[in-house]
């Protein structure tokens, strides 16, 4: 039975939904999980679908009530800027992520300062701001989480809500990123339609996800930060990642078994998560340790890009 803490509202919070895939209604127990992350009380069920196996959240948090999930503590939304003696490791280490992201970009696509870019989820909006500087390109982002009174934004064409719902304009944008957002999606199938619509005709898609069936997950099982309960709805293994893609009209260029997100990430938050069972990663006290591991697992995470270690990345356009 799921529960919530007591600042929950008294109105029930949970919906139970059908599969985003092929909208079965017969499901069975795939795994439980908490909210490891920040450590708020709770347990969440994710099931898998018995006409198409895809596995997704069941029951899930109403969509009006799934905010309070992602506050100051949710790892994408913190403030926080000094980490003492490490701030400089820290900052090196988000700069680095962004460039990663560029440079996946550049391999398919060459942007100008004509070109249009929509980062969906786009939180802090760090990664379009990188890509007006190097670029000049006009950016655009999304999110429901409204962090627009960040550095940056004032370059930004903001939308707060959620994305199916956004004015954005049809064959408007050479190139659409979703960043680790599709797995946090209440509806991806829409969310993917609505990509089609507002990318050009000869414009590219790339797309970022936890990948289910990975080295990781074996590892981590319950405490795999993949499942990140409960704001991740849907979780992807390579094949059903590539049917979504597939169903909602786009043709996929390249399959890549890692992503801008380090890996790393993962080992070292699941190892914790095994630990502390539920209460909370302090990134404070975390961030110590996590360079250090970082150090020491240095040889192995030479070899990330091809040990399918937790992440997946898929480059697509519209289908002809």
């Amino acid at each position: 039975m799921n529960t919530v803490s007591d600042a929950t509202p008294v109105e029930p919070i949970f919906e139970t939904v059908s599969c985003h895939y092929c909208g079965g209604g017969s499901w069975r127990d795939f795994i439980r999980a908490q909210d490891d992350l920040t450590g708020k009380p709770g347990e969440f069920q994710f099931v898998t679908c018995d006409c198409c196996g895809f596995v997704y959240q069941n029951p899930r948090i109403d969509v009006r009530h799934i905010e309070r999930f992602y506050d100051d503590e949710y790892i994408a939304h913190r403030k926080k800027s000094d980490w003492g003696p490490l701030t400089r490791f820290y900052n090196a280490a988000m700069e680095r992520h962004d460039l990663r992201k560029v440079g996946i970009v550049r391999r398919y696509l060459n942007l100008t300062r004509a070109s249009e870019v929509l980062d969906v989820g786009c939180g802090a909006g760090t990664f379009l701001t990188k890509i007006k500087t190097l670029y000049g390109a006009t950016t655009t982002g999304v999110d429901f989480k409204d962090l627009s009174h960040l550095p940056g934004f004032d370059q930004i064409e903001f939308h707060c809500g959620l994305f199916y719902d956004q004015e954005i304009g049809a064959e408007r944008f050479d190139l659409i990123t979703m960043w680790h957002f599709l797995e946090h999606d209440y509806e991806p199938l829409r969310t993917l339609n609505k990509a089609r619509s507002a990318l050009k005709a000869d414009g590219r898609m790339i797309i970022e996800v936890p990948r289910l069936d990975s080295m990781t997950y074996r590892l981590y099982r319950e405490r795999w930060p993949g499942l990140q309960a409960p704001q991740h709805t849907v979780l992807f293994s390579k094949e059903s990642l590539l049917r979504f893609i597939k169903k909602a009209g786009f043709e996929v260029l390249d399959y890549l078994p890692y992503g801008a997100f380090p890996a790393y990430f993962y080992i070292f938050a699941g190892l914790a998560f095994k630990f502390l069972k539920g209460k909370g990663l302090n990134l404070s006290t975390a961030i110590y340790p996590y360079f250090l591991g970082q150090l020491a697992l240095a040889p192995l995470l030479v070899f990330e890009n091809h040990l399918n270690l937790a992440m997946q990345t898929v480059v697509c356009r519209t289908a002809k």
